[in-house]
């Protein structure tokens, strides 16, 4: 019997196996899941960075808005080891993001000026943000990575605008920006001109807020506190606490400003050093004017306020030291000074035409110019103009194009100058002469005061004085009896009057009222009457002043 198997054994044996429909799936399952991984694999790009500090190969992701969107795959030191290169493998759905505006950098936890941010990744670690901006840009794959998170992201609506100003401050990148002491928005950067003398601060302003600034908006620097000992006392301004720490811009449309249209985005603005240049600077419309001092100016400096009756009506622009060489003009100061026309008219506006008239005509009546103290603590001066009643008639004459309006003394500077008169008065008066006379004077007062003559008359005015008062004594005792009677006999002619009214009635009756008789009795009767007042008179005056027989009366 032979061991070799039938033909229908052996083809039964080699045939399809059921067992192996298992790997055919594994297989097919496998063969899946690459394609879908060589599908969802997008490109790779290269991020450089200054430092890798939380970074990790396979395990940080590239997030947008908590999506990820991709996983770093390694991390290596550049050529000069300055600079790390962070190679990313994105996914296929954010190749569209990958353009010439997108920006990644790192988010861990920081602390800054406008607060604190990325707590989140003290659990899930630190991980790259990406901000895709526009897409219109055009493809890339080599990055360099943001340092700080940016102010603004691409997708929140606002406009940027640009300040311009020698002078920064405290102002950095995500300073506030402030309209009336709200928050509206940030400050992004800012770059030197190539000359280092102008900054450009690029600000970024949120909607519905940039509607507010026009383009005759003012921006100023509203960093820290500001304390000014100005000629309105002492003023201390602070936009917030914010603005202490981190510095900070404002703006605002002053109502004096004229009317103006929304400003476009990237308008550019003047930054003002604080908010009363500001107000200053919108009011456009002004005349420049200059002035001449003969005397010091200490204390008067650019920005200065011009006053008029009290009240600013322009600043000091400018302050130069006027020589001639020749010498045959004194030096003076000469103080250019721009009048703002809305602070003097405001009910009604002057045409340009007519502004030389009224400047001519405000000086002859009187319109001069004179430094005033500003503020006694700090020295500070300011000019003044006002309407002196009695200078001396002038006219408005033009320099450099401008109208120099006279100047007066004023001031602590008219103080010093009449001190100094009157100090160049009393050094020309003849002292030394005045001292001797006056000693001769003295000495010859000392010696009549210390005379034997002098000593010898007052013992004999002395005897004379008591020899006079015994005389009176002695009349006084001697006329007291005397003037005891005259009561008496004052009394005896009032009884008589009496008794002669009761004649002349008796008379009246007998001789009528209009005879020659009853006339004589009245004239007689009044003489009468005149007579005992005067003695009355006499009675009491002598009864007081009794001396008087011998003094007289005074």
């Amino acid at each position: 019997m032979s061991d070799a198997l039938p033909p229908s054994e052996l083809h039964k044996r080699t045939g399809f196996q059921p067992i192996w429909i298992i790997p055919i799936i594994a297989a097919l399952i496998a063969a899946f899941l690459g394609w879908r991984a060589i599908e969802a694999r997008g490109p790779t790009v290269t991020i450089t960075f200054n430092t890798a500090d939380g970074m990790q190969a396979g395990q940080t992701k590239v997030r947008h808005k908590a999506v990820d969107l991709g996983t770093i795959k390694s991390v290596v030191l550049d050529d000069d080891m300055t600079k790390v290169k962070v190679e990313i493998e994105m996914q296929r759905t954010a190749a569209r993001y990958l353009t010439s505006n997108a920006r990644f950098w790192v988010v861990r936890p920081r602390i800054g000026f406008g607060g604190v941010s990325g707590l989140d990744t003290l659990l899930s670690g630190a991980y790259i943000e990406l901000d895709p901006g526009a897409l219109d840009g055009s493809s890339k794959r080599d990055f360099t990575g943001l340092e700080e998170p940016p102010a603004i992201r691409s997708d929140e609506p606002g406009r940027t605008f640009t300040l311009t100003t020698s002078s920064i401050g405290a102002i950095s990148s995500g300073s506030p920006v402030f309209y009336r002491n709200l928050n509206v928005g940030e400050v992004l950067g800012y770059d030197l001109d190539p000359a280092g003398k102008q900054f450009a601060v690029h600000t970024f302003i949120r909607k519905p807020y940039y509607s507010f600034v026009r383009d005759e908006s003012q921006f100023w620097n509203a960093s820290g506190v500001t304390l000014d000992f100005g000629s309105g006392g002492v003023k201390f301004q602070i936009e917030s606490l914010q603005a202490i720490i981190a510095g900070g811009v404002a703006f605002d449309t002053f109502d004096n400003a004229p009317p103006s249209a929304e400003a476009a985005e990237g308008h550019s603005f003047e930054l003002r050093s604080s908010a009363a240049n500001a107000t200053s600077a919108s009011l456009t419309r002004r005349v420049p004017v200059m002035t001449h001092f003969d005397s010091s100016v200490s204390g008067l400096a650019v920005d200065a306020a011009v006053q008029l009756f009290g009240i600013q009506v322009g600043t000091v622009k400018d302050i130069q030291l006027k020589f001639d060489p020749k010498g045959v003009a004194l030096p003076y100061v000469s103080v250019r000074l721009d009048i703002e026309m809305g602070r003097v008219f405001r009910d009604r506006v002057v045409p340009e035409d007519e502004v030389p008239r009224v400047v001519r005509l405000l000086v002859t009546k009187g319109l001069r110019a004179s430094l005033q103290s500003a503020n006694l603590l700090t020295g500070q001066m300011l000019v003044s103009l006002e309407f002196v009643p009695d200078a001396p008639p002038a006219e408005a004459m033009m320099e450099d194009g401008m109208f120099v309006i006279p100047s007066v003394g004023g001031g602590i500077a008219n103080i010093t100058t009449n001190l100094s008169q009157i100090t160049k008065a009393l050094a020309a008066l003849p002292l030394a002469q005045i001292a001797d006379n006056l000693n001769s004077t003295l000495k010859g007062a000392s010696a009549l005061a210390n005379s034997k003559d002098l000593h010898d008359a007052l013992q004999s005015m002395s005897s004379l004085m008591s020899s006079a008062q015994d005389v009176v004594r002695k009349v006084n005792n001697g006329v007291t009896p005397a003037l005891k009677q005259l009561p008496q006999i004052a009394q005896g002619l009032q009884s008589t009057i009496e008794r002669t009214n009761k004649l002349i009635g008796s008379a009246d009756t007998g001789y009528g009222a209009d005879s020659q008789f009853k006339r004589d009795l009245d004239r007689l009767m009044g003489q009468l009457s005149d007579t005992a007042r005067s003695l009355r008179i006499l009675a009491d005056f002598l009864d007081q002043n009794p001396s008087a027989l011998i003094r007289g009366r005074n």
